[in-house]
């Protein structure tokens, strides 16, 4: 299972370099951390996704599901994972906002990681919303 993940990473990753001059930053950094999950398209079609126990969200219908306005402050929430509330169980999603603090500290130092950390999640907010249909 983890070389299966580790392959189509490799794909996705191959993927994305060809366009990655002609991409924001929240993208590239969906392309990299949620797209074997979520599809590049956002709709929860990845390579990965019928792996998974449950189905990923469908990311391009999250304005839609909450009455017409797109829920950042959720979608931060969920990205960063800080903020999970206990009683909505347990989640399959990676907890990325962990995983960026603790690559970013090692790379930036324990402030200006923080920091990085916190606009690579604001910047795939961003990205996702662009996805909205």
């Amino acid at each position: 299972m983890k070389r299966l993940m580790a392959m189509v990473a490799v794909g996705v990753c191959a993927a994305v370099g060809a366009k990655a001059q002609e991409m924001t930053y929240g993208q590239v950094e969906f392309m990299n951390s949620c797209a074997v999950c979520h599809g590049q398209s956002g709709r929860g079609d990845g390579p990965m996704a019928d792996e998974l126990q449950k189905r990923p969200a469908d990311l391009t219908r999250l304005a839609e599901r909450n009455g017409g306005e797109f829920p950042s402050l959720n979608v931060y929430s969920t990205i960063d994972g800080r903020y999970v509330i206990a009683a909505h169980g347990t989640r399959d999603m990676p907890i990325w906002g962990r995983a960026f603090r603790e690559e970013d500290r090692e790379t930036y130092g324990p402030d200006e990681g923080e920091a990085v950390s916190s606009l690579r999640v604001e910047q795939l907010t961003r990205y996702i919303e662009t996805l909205q249909r």
